[in-house]
């Protein structure tokens, strides 16, 4: 029989919580409001990977790609309420990091946030290097642009950015705000052109409706391989739309605005993403787009739309940007929290006086950096294995919330914790539901040779370097763990294993004279892993 749990009430759960995290967001202003969070879980989900990467996918695999983002989206949807309970649970900067931490240990919170911490590291690259090449677009207006070196643009663009990050928070929700309107502005225009000529035909008088697709070869035009083999490109779209969770330890009323925000992303994604690529499809033959430009400026241009080109140009720079900028404040906060713990290094814990992790921030800019620099002489098959190793470190992130979801659901069961009422639909099949999608993911970019098999190669190489980097911080993670465990009340958390599964709380009246206060005594219960971790 399951050792049951304390059955705490909400309320003295919530400051047990509140007291032994409280130095993962110690030091934080809560400069985040509704509104910039609303704008933000719109706009974290819309980037380069709509706006321009949705062209090629078009020409892959076809009319097909709209229900992809669709089955993408719904569980994008899924991990997206499964971090929004465990918010509502306990609001962290530390995002899924410190949730690993709490149901499974350090080892978890380790290797999930140095792989998430390589995402935007690698996004970042990626991100500096495409806004150069998109302004280095508008040479073609100017002669200065034109000659202007694309290191330089890139470098400038690094600076910039992350000379902002470091003002404050506010600032970062003010950017983030406007970033994201510019890109949902451009949709809804689109959206609204699209509909319109789909409904009363176009200027030219071309084949619009559901005949294009029906005339070119159906949804399935190049078979179904092709099709599946992109879903790893649509994952990588989604990319960013955790950065929610990251924001609750900076929002006020976290608790009541992240919830609010998280039930509209359903909606959201059927407009702005299935929406958009379906009506790319009644449009145009999908055969008209392509890898090399925006499908929004390739439907502009088909209509006579001269300046859509430079518009669309800025609107994919916003995203850029928004990406870049979204990069450097989620790891900076997550890498916060990992050198609170011990797994990361302290420079990454330091703050600025307004609040700013400026250590984490500056680790992911300098490999931004290097990668200016680098990009120029990478073969482009090898760089396109680094972005691949990006949506890796994105899945990485996404399975970590979703196996504490799963645990946290289970502890729940058993008493050890009060689920609140905002809670992730049929969990925990839900959870189970999106390991195997996310497991089906990577199946299908091992067998998308040759870029998709080396990526999954070359990604073995960070077993070992994770194992090495974990066994020379150990020792500092479990010193700062053992610190705690003076103070860990009913949720300890050790560096050997999930200890919150094995501990059971004993609630009695203190027997000194006159004394009414409730103190926690620990009972540990025998855990069957307990000598393994020790070797460990």
């Amino acid at each position: 029989m399951a050792e049951q749990g304390p059955h705490i009430g909400a309320a003295e759960e919530r400051q047990i919580l509140k007291e032994r995290f409280n130095d993962e967001t110690a030091g934080f202003h809560q400069g985040l409001g509704a509104r910039q969070l609303q704008m933000i879980a719109i706009g974290s989900a819309i980037g380069t990977g709509l706006f321009l990467g949705a062209g090629g996918r078009l020409e892959q695999a076809g009319p097909s790609l709209f229900i992809l983002y669709a089955i993408c989206g719904f569980f994008g949807y899924l991990i997206l309420r499964s971090l929004g309970e465990l918010v509502v649970h306990r609001p962290s900067s530390g995002s899924f990091v410190s949730y690993s931490r709490e149901f499974y240990g350090e080892k978890a919170a380790y290797v999930s946030g140095w792989l998430y911490w390589l995402n935007w590291a690698m996004t970042a690259v990626a991100d500096a290097t495409a806004i150069a090449i998109y302004i280095k677009w508008f040479g073609q207006y100017s002669q200065f642009l034109a000659d202007f070196p694309q290191w330089i643009l890139a470098l400038i663009v690094v600076i910039l950015v992350v000379s902002l990050n470091m003002v404050s928070v506010k600032v970062f929700g003010e950017l983030e705000f406007w970033f994201s309107l510019i890109k949902v502005l451009a949709l809804v225009i689109f959206l609204i052109v699209g509909v319109f000529f789909v409904i009363f035909g176009t200027p030219t008088g071309s084949e619009v409706g559901f005949s294009l697709i029906q005339d070119n070869g159906g949804l399935l035009p190049a078979g179904i391989l092709p099709a599946l083999i992109v879903v790893q490109g649509v994952v990588f779209a989604y990319a960013g739309i955790e950065l929610v969770g990251t924001t609750s330890g900076e929002t006020r009323n976290a608790e009541k605005v992240i919830p609010r925000a998280i039930n509209t992303v359903i909606l959201r994604i059927a407009v702005f993403y299935v929406g958009s690529v379906l009506l790319l499809c009644l449009l145009l033959p999908y055969t008209a787009y392509s890898a090399t430009e925006s499908p929004f400026v390739t439907f502009f241009s088909s209509i006579g739309v001269g300046a859509a080109g430079p518009i669309m140009q800025l609107v994919v720079i916003t995203a850029a940007l928004s990406s870049l900028n979204a990069g450097l404040y989620s790891t900076g906060r997550i890498m916060h929290s990992m050198a609170q713990a011990g797994s990361a290094p302290k420079f990454a814990g330091k703050l600025t006086n307004s609040g700013v992790p400026f250590g984490g921030i500056l680790m992911t800019a300098g490999v931004a950096v290097l990668g200016v620099g680098l990009n120029f002489v990478v073969p482009e098959q090898a760089f396109e294995i680094v972005l691949n190793l990006a949506a890796l470190g994105t899945m990485a992130g996404w399975a970590a919330i979703t196996l504490s979801h799963k645990k946290y659901v289970s502890m729940a069961r058993q008493g050890f914790y009060n689920r609140p009422t905002y809670r992730a639909p049929l969990a925990p099949f839900t959870n189970w539901l999106t390991l195997a999608f996310l497991a089906g993911v990577m199946v299908l970019m091992a067998v998308d040779y040759p870029v998709g098999t080396l990526t999954l190669g070359s990604s073995l190489l960070l077993i070992p370097i994770l194992m090495i980097g974990w066994i020379m911080v150990r020792g500092r993670v479990r010193a700062i763990a053992a610190e705690r465990e003076g103070f860990t009340g009913a949720f300890p958390v050790l560096a050997k294993r999930p200890v919150v599964s094995v501990f059971r709380v004993g609630r009695e009246n203190s027997t000194g004279a006159g004394s009414t206060t409730s103190t926690a005594s620990l009972h540990q219960v025998p855990n069957p892993h307990s000598e393994r971790d020790n070797n460990n």
